[in-house]
């Protein structure tokens, strides 16, 4: 992979901090994907918000059929040095797009949420979508947006469903980062309000 593991994952870090603090803002990360001339089991801009957050500090679980799962694992570990981790102790959740709907279900239902003496010590999820836009499919509301903000995601309805059930008691809650196949990114606080609005 011919990406600079300091400078240009400091650029993925700008961007997807500046995603986060405001919901639902596309960011656009070709500048630093076109640089990857590899192929993996995701793609390159999950793999390089995975990256950029992910060190041995922390520990991460995969969420993805069994062949993809094993080839992301030993990826991440490699590059990283962390560890992976049953879903209730992992620190990251990584859901790539062909994750299986009861592993999905599963890792709602077991991933941290923190405490109320330290909510941080939640699970930040980076998941794996197909294309990300600000069309109609989720409206957004909360600090960082003025107003409402929508935000396609391609994702079904049931995994908002339970991320909504994740933050329904504030400041416990989860984190979504958001990658595409387009090499865009966008993030959904805990602190964001997610109403669906397209028709299943």
């Amino acid at each position: 992979m011919v990406v600079d593991q300091i400078h240009d994952l400091q650029q993925v870090y700008r961007k997807i901090l500046h995603s986060m603090s405001r919901p639902g803002n596309i960011s656009k990360l070709n500048s630093i994907t076109e640089k990857m001339n590899e192929e993996f089991p995701c793609n390159h801009a999950f793999l390089l918000s995975a990256l950029t957050f992910i060190d041995a500090e922390v520990t991460f679980h995969v969420i993805a059929n069994q062949e993809k799962k094993a080839r992301l694992t030993e990826i991440i570990s490699s590059y990283t040095m962390a560890k992976t981790e049953a879903i209730d102790k992992a620190d990251f959740i990584l859901m790539l797009q062909d994750a299986p709907e009861y592993q999905i279900e599963k890792a709602f239902i077991e991933c941290k949420t923190g405490n109320l003496h330290d909510p941080q010590l939640s699970a930040t999820w980076i998941v794996e979508c197909d294309l990300l836009s600000n069309s109609t499919g989720l409206s957004l509301n909360g600090p960082g947006i003025n107003g409402a903000q929508q935000l396609q995601t391609g994702l079904h309805h049931s995994f908002w469903q339970k991320r909504n059930e994740k933050v329904n008691e504030y400041p416990l809650g989860i984190d979504v980062i958001l990658a595409d196949f387009s090499s865009q990114v966008a993030c959904i606080p805990r602190t964001t309000s997610v109403t669906i609005t397209e028709v299943s």
